[in-house]
């Protein structure tokens, strides 16, 4: 099965359409956050969104942990997914598919430690995908991806085996690690923002290599 590839904290049409050409099948756009890089306006991200072909995956990353505000920040971006970084707090996440019927769910799971395992699995029955990330919502200023480290891949591997939906591994992926990384946890898909971008830009070379790397 070929791997999925999302390139995230897309912060242009241009970067966009750069990671479509070379084959990704999914982009991140990052919504407001208490930290991290590749943070764009709604209206950036609705305009990005729109300029990509419909089969590609556009991942809105949401910060929100109310039902009611996913659904708001949705309807200011019209992404064909929605990426939830933090734990649902209020409402569940079929009040969010009643108004969003049409809208894949992806929650991220930051990978701790073995109750980062339960939390997936319990997730699972909820959600279209999970994403494993290497963040730490329980910090002060809460860390919610973009860390550009590398997670516990044993407990990631326990993730895929014990769940039934698409799971996407992140985390400090980059061309030297991806390949060691999906023999691994063995994902639907590995989703990279940092390992890819030179002085905070899409770098095209890099993302060939990387690519290179996950197919090859």
């Amino acid at each position: 099965m070929k791997i999925n590839v999302k390139v995230c904290c897309i912060s242009s049409v241009e970067e966009a359409l750069i990671a479509v050409s070379l084959g990704v099948s999914a982009i991140g756009l990052v919504g407001n956050m208490p930290s991290g890089p590749g943070v764009i306006s709604d209206d950036l991200i609705k305009y990005i969104a729109k300029s990509v072909p419909v089969n590609i995956d556009t991942f809105m990353l949401t910060s929100e942990i109310t039902a009611g505000k996913i659904i708001e920040h949705h309807y200011r971006t019209l992404t064909n997914t929605i990426q939830i970084v933090d734990e649902l707090k209020d409402g569940t996440y079929d009040d969010i598919r009643l108004y969003l019927p049409s809208v894949k769910l992806v929650q991220v799971i930051h990978v701790i430690d073995e109750k980062s395992v339960d939390e997936a699995v319990r997730i699972s029955k909820s959600v279209d995908a999970l994403l494993l990330d290497s963040g730490n919502p329980n910090l002060k200023v809460k860390e919610l991806g973009g860390t550009g480290r590398v997670h516990n891949w044993s407990l990631s591997r326990k993730i895929v085996e014990q769940t039934n939906i698409p799971v996407y591994l992140a985390g400090g992926l980059n061309s030297d690690n991806v390949q060691k990384a999906i023999e691994e946890v063995h994902p639907f898909g590995v989703d990279l923002c940092s390992g890819v971008r030179t002085n905070g830009k899409l770098d095209s070379e890099k993302l060939k290599q990387f690519l290179n790397k996950v197919w090859n």
